[in-house]
């Protein structure tokens, strides 16, 4: 069987290509025939050598958006049986350290993942814990499935976004995480839901999948477009998921009185902005970050079993393992929105 191991960030290919032995499963482990692996930002940091959500130590399978079916189970497994679709959970936590025992286990301090410090998905077969998987519907296709874990992120966002019906929500950025935000703020009641992207395909597919309205950042007013839309100033609720100081000034210039501010994506290690401090006092922002998918994993199983969420028209590109760094170019593209290897 064959995997495509990461090798370095300073290594020309980056990329290796190997046979993989998978040694005996242990009791409470599952082997997984991988059929779809999404390409993160994540990945995309740890191809560059810049910091993801945990230590990365080369050669290693990358891959954390997996999907796939059971090929053999351990002896005592007893969730799944081979011939279940099932999609993975990557985060591991300690159980042990104080953010774990403080119920705060997305800040485990010996945080580990599958795909990241651990092989992954970007392989034919996986081997993972048998808490790590979850059963899907068979009925979902599995590219679309290999989607659960950046929705099970996004869900953690939102939760801290704590969006109240009625309230308008402006989420910057039309990636694939931006546009699974406006899906999951429509079903949470928003009443007005606006997508700031330079990209007019990424809008496009915005209004498709629930937004109300698509603004241009570069050629438009963010705040006066607002302002046109709601005739209000600001909106209730934004979130930012483009992880660049650009998005989290317009982020602030375009919060209402009292907003909530979820900055989510993944910025770089030395990434600055400034405050707007007087903002701060008079508008009373509500300001946090969003950190992995604790405890939201199977909330993002049922929402795909339901078919509530349209993961299809957010998935744009397709590429084998043999491909796997044309794919991490493609993710990079403003021609994009979700990149999936399918091993």
């Amino acid at each position: 069987m064959k995997g495509a191991f990461f090798v370095g960030a300073d290594a020309a290919p980056r990329f290796e290509i190997r046979e993989m032995e998978l040694a005996p499963l242990g009791p409470h482990e599952v082997m997984v025939q991988n059929k779809a692996c999404g390409v993160c930002g994540t990945d995309v940091h740890i191809y560059h050598g810049e910091a993801g959500s945990a230590d990365v130590d080369p050669p290693v399978v990358l891959g954390h958006e997996f999907a796939g079916i059971v090929a053999a189970v351990g002896a005592e497994v007893t969730t799944v049986k081979p011939g279940d679709h099932v999609t993975m959970d990557p985060n591991m936590y300690c159980g042990e350290c104080m953010p774990c025992r403080m119920g705060k286990k997305q800040n485990c301090q010996h945080l580990s993942a599958l795909g990241v410090t651990t092989n992954g998905g970007f392989a034919e077969y996986s081997v993972c814990p048998e808490t790590q998987c979850f059963k899907l519907d068979e009925k979902i296709d599995l590219c679309a499935a290999a989607m659960t874990e950046p929705l099970a992120c996004v869900i953690h966002g939102i939760d801290l976004a704590n969006i109240r019906p009625g309230q308008t929500v402006l989420v910057i950025g039309g990636g694939a995480i931006g546009l699974l935000m406006v899906q999951m703020a429509k079903l949470s009641g928003a009443s007005t839901i606006i997508l700031s992207e330079p990209i007019e395909m990424r809008r496009k597919i915005g209004l498709e999948v629930g937004a109300d309205a698509a603004i241009d950042p570069i050629h438009e007013d963010v705040p006066a477009r607002i302002r046109e839309i709601t005739g209000r100033e600001g909106a209730d609720v934004i979130i930012e998921c483009v992880g660049k100081p650009f998005a989290v000034e317009q982020a602030f210039k375009a919060a209402g009185f009292n907003a909530n501010i979820v900055l989510f994506s993944v910025p770089t290690v030395d990434a600055t902005v400034p405050l707007p401090l007087f903002d701060m006092y008079k508008k009373e922002l509500h300001i946090c970050g969003s950190m992995i998918d604790p405890d939201t994993y199977q909330r993002a199983v049922n929402l795909i079993n339901s078919g509530k969420i349209d993961l299809q028209k957010l998935i744009t590109h397709r590429y084998d393992l043999e491909h796997l760094d044309d794919a991490i170019h493609m993710q990079m593209s403003s021609e994009s929105i979700k990149v999936v290897v399918c091993p």
